[in-house]
């Protein structure tokens, strides 16, 4: 039959004009006159490509309308290019800021994220069995605890696993923390030179390291100036919860007088109670320290002290870790703890020293401690 007999005209251009026809690296280098590995190499980030190879390859793909196939990639590599993320939560304000910086470090290195949700309270391993289906490259768990018996699936699977912002004891799963025991020691000590003598805890995820860690420093700092009592309640990063709890402990008989909260969301919730339900004043009444220095922290309204979580060098050291096991083809334990600071703010009774400032933020730098 003649050309357009049908009644139907025929689309006028080059490939990408023809009825789904699917264009091959193949007719690219072709077109733009190259090997067919310089373009998969123009298409691989961070591949060895010259630049002017590299905009030929990318001119004769727009014109023939190519687009690389991750999905056949990975079955030529065995490799997809994929790392798997698993956070309990978002409501901290800490973690959209860890997982923007994250995306960005993987993307630097040519992988893309692909974000699931666990559980804040428990291991979380309902989810893996979907993780697994997209063949990721590793597992990098914030947020979040990890079961022995997962951690020996992936091992036996080659997949490495890194943990953000928890610690694990399985020898062949590697982790960054920010140094939440000398933390929490920074802050007793802060509040104890402010001239507070009744203290109280309120724990975010009672099972995880991180606030085993922030609460054991607390009480090592406590009892170095013979304070061995401290009231305790659990806010389950909860705000509801986190309320409760900060009323248990206002509506006592002998109220504290400084509260530590294990992560700035659940102090937000404490402030507010404190002010508004029982009239009493931040800091005058009481004191109130987070963890985390999230960005609301630093608002007027709150000015929340609170002690910095590391998050750039903390997602530097996470993506680092994650490639070298990656590249290396091999599963090993590294742990790298990172140090912060305690930012000092007006939600807490200023010590008579050593404050000074940083970059504009005044932080507690007691000698030895910093």
């Amino acid at each position: 039959m003649p050309a357009g007999a049908s009644g139907l005209s025929r689309p006028e251009g080059g490939p990408a004009a023809t009825a789904r026809h699917a264009v091959t690296a193949e007719e690219v280098a072709r077109r733009a006159g190259v090997s067919q590995s310089a373009v998969s190499r123009a298409f691989t980030p961070g591949a060895s490509v010259a630049p002017r190879t590299r905009e030929k390859v990318l001119a004769a793909a727009r014109e023939l309308g190519y687009r690389p196939n991750a999905m056949a990639r990975t079955l030529i590599t065995n490799r997809s290019r994929i790392i798997g993320v698993v956070m309990a939560y978002l409501d901290n304000m800490i973690y959209p800021d860890v997982l923007e910086k994250l995306a960005a470090g993987l993307q630097r290195r040519g992988y893309q994220m692909l974000l699931f949700t666990g559980f804040k309270d428990r291991h979380s391993d309902p989810v893996f069995e979907q993780v697994m289906q997209y063949r990721v490259d590793g597992l990098l768990l914030a947020s979040t605890t990890l079961s022995s018996d997962l951690s020996d699936e992936c091992t036996a699977a080659g997949v490495p696993v890194v943990m953000f912002n928890r610690m694990t004891e399985h020898p062949l799963c590697s982790s960054v923390t920010s140094d939440n025991r000398n933390g929490g020691r920074q802050i007793a000590e802060f509040l104890v030179a402010g001239g507070h003598r009744r203290f109280a805890y309120i724990a975010g995820a009672a099972i995880s390291s991180t606030n085993r860690d922030r609460e054991a420093g607390f009480r090592e700092g406590l009892s170095r100036h013979g304070f061995s009592q401290i009231g305790y309640a659990e806010g389950n990063l909860e705000l509801g919860d986190t309320r409760t709890a900060a009323r248990g402990l206002f509506a006592a008989d002998e109220p504290p007088d400084a509260v530590f909260v294990g992560s700035d969301h659940m102090a937000l919730a404490v402030m507010e109670v404190a002010r508004h339900e029982f009239g009493l004043r931040v800091p005058e009444d009481v004191s109130i320290v987070g963890y985390d220095d999230v960005g609301a922290a630093d608002w007027p309204s709150f000015s929340l002290t609170s002690f910095s979580l590391p998050v750039e060098p903390m997602v530097d050291a996470a993506v680092e870790l994650m490639m070298e096991q990656i590249e290396s083809s091999s599963i090993l334990s590294h742990h790298r703890v990172v140090p912060g600071c305690l930012a000092v703010r007006g939600s807490a009774r200023l010590p008579g020293g050593p404050v000074r400032d940083r970059d504009g933020t005044l932080i507690w730098a007691p000698g030895g401690m910093e």
